[in-house]
């Protein structure tokens, strides 16, 4: 049995993994809202929880496990949504501003999948829509409100933070705390600062849908609560997110759940993703580091490229994307392919799935992925252990696959990449003449160019190498 060990963010310690129904191990994970391109510190929690969802289906069977239920959400009610519909429909589009707010939603959904299947993302067991759940969001509200956790004032319906007595556990916060140091909406009908919206009146220039407190829509917090709730009940086993949703969204989504569904506990374990930076620096639009996976993805990054720098480091450490980053992990994933391309996965090493096991390791299981590629290619140099070598390649792969890596889905940017084998030879035969000529001017020549075209030239006792970088233009390399 492997035993699986996670960070608790409710207890603040790693501790093992035991699910509630060990028949249906249940995990539900806060998505996107759906109103323009995924950017990088989107896609970090897609990783990692993707990483999760594999280990946990890996283990199943060995653990005496059934299925694994996997959620993760789309938020498609956003003021930014309704800007964008409100926007088209003034600019001449056909159809009512609900459908012009469902064409776009069904848009930025398609862009998500392409771009998080370009990362090696599975797709989760389910994928539910805000807005296919509102009569449950608004049966969880009625429910609040009868029960006096919830109060309706002037078309709004409000949580009241202070009748839930375990408010700010999660962030280790109290109630009195959070007013002195955040910025909450002070509103005339709001008993206290600090009590957030369940419901809010729309107007005519909003989408809204009929409930007992008027025409409306949810607000945020609840949605996750009553789809989480219908799609796995009062209880399961992860909730995840990025660190930046522990307070308030994961801590309004605790009190308003258990409050409606006391016979719960809603998520046993909360596991939360760190920030995003990119050299050194916070990503922000005004620093010019900013940029959506599809950005990366057009600039000729291939998806497992991106995937692999995350894995790089542990989800709970903040993590920086550099360009050193990029090209390492491209040329890296470029040598794994040109040797392993073809070779049937056995079973993932040992050590990758303790490593996984133990608190989602991959910066370990990473590490470790280089060490079984060394003894691989040392056993590949011994003839007398081919067996040996069929064995470390085949688990290589299985290891790699694991993790997400060197899939044949993901494989199509390698597929596409220039035959080097003409040049190193040609490369190979200038370097013989100038050593014994001792004229390496046209050798010079040669490397100039592969170099400007963003090919590494690799150069050694044992031959040359050439490996294409993250900036590799063919197109240069037409004059050899």
């Amino acid at each position: 049995m492997t035993q699986i060990r996670l960070r608790n963010s409710m207890t603040r310690k790693v501790e093992d993994f035991t699910p509630i129904d060990a028949q249906n191990v249940r995990m539900y994970l806060c998505g996107p809202t759906v109103y323009d391109r995924a950017h990088l510190g989107n896609a970090r929690p897609v990783v990692v929880f993707d990483v999760l969802y594999r280990l946990l289906r890996h283990v199943a069977k060995e653990n005496g496990w059934g299925k694994i239920t996997y959620v993760r959400n789309f938020t498609d009610v956003d003021d930014k949504i309704n800007a964008t519909a409100l926007a088209r429909q003034k600019a001449g589009a056909e159809g009512s501003l609900e459908d012009l707010i469902r064409a776009r939603t069904e848009e930025t959904i398609g862009w998500y999948h392409a771009d998080m299947d370009a990362l090696g993302a599975l797709r989760p067991t389910y994928e539910p829509r805000a807005t296919d759940y509102i009569g449950a969001m608004i049966a969880m509200i009625e429910k609040l409100v009868g029960e006096g956790h919830a109060y309706a004032a002037e078309g709004h319906v409000l949580f009241r933070v202070r009748s839930y007595q375990k408010y700010g556990a999660l962030s280790g916060r109290t109630v009195d705390d959070m007013i002195a140091g955040a910025r909450v909406e002070v509103a005339p009908f709001k008993e206290d600062p600090m009590d957030f919206v369940l419901w809010k009146p729309s107007d005519a220039n909003e989408p809204g849908w009929d409930s007992p407190w008027g025409r409306g829509r949810p607000g945020w917090h609840i949605e996750c609560s009553a789809m989480s709730y219908e799609l796995l009940g009062a209880s399961f086993d992860i909730h995840g997110g990025g660190i930046d949703l522990q307070f308030p969204h994961h801590e309004n989504e605790i009190a308003q759940s258990c409050c409606a569904h006391p016979e719960g506990s809603f998520a046993n374990y909360w596991v939360h993703n760190e920030m995003l930076q990119v050299e050194g620096k916070k990503m922000s639009k005004s620093l010019g580091n900013f940029f959506t996976v599809r950005d990366l993805l057009d600039q000729g990054v291939p998806g497992e490229v991106i995937r692999y720098i995350f894995l790089r480091t542990h989800y709970s450490k903040t993590m920086d994307w550099t360009d050193e980053k990029r090209r390492d992990a491209y040329n890296r994933l470029y040598r794994w392919r040109e040797e392993l391309t073809g070779v049937k996965p056995s079973k993932p090493d040992e050590k990758i799935i303790d490593a996984l096991a133990n608190d989602l390791n991959t910066s370990e299981a990473a590490r470790l992925l280089d060490v079984i590629f060394l003894q691989w290619m040392q056993s590949k140099s011994d003839v007398s252990s081919p067996r040996e070598t069929e064995a470390n390649e085949a688990k290589f792969v299985a290891s790699a696959h694991l993790l997400g890596l060197l899939l044949p889905t993901t494989g199509e940017w390698f597929s596409k990449q220039f035959d080097f084998g003409v040049l190193e030879n040609q490369l190979s035969e200038l370097r013989d003449t100038a050593m014994e000529t001792k004229d390496f001017s046209k050798l010079d020549a040669m490397k100039q160019v592969l170099v400007a075209a963003g090919v590494e030239v690799r150069m050694s006792k044992a031959g040359v190498e050439l490996l294409p970088g993250p900036d590799f233009d063919p197109a240069k390399l037409e004059g050899l």
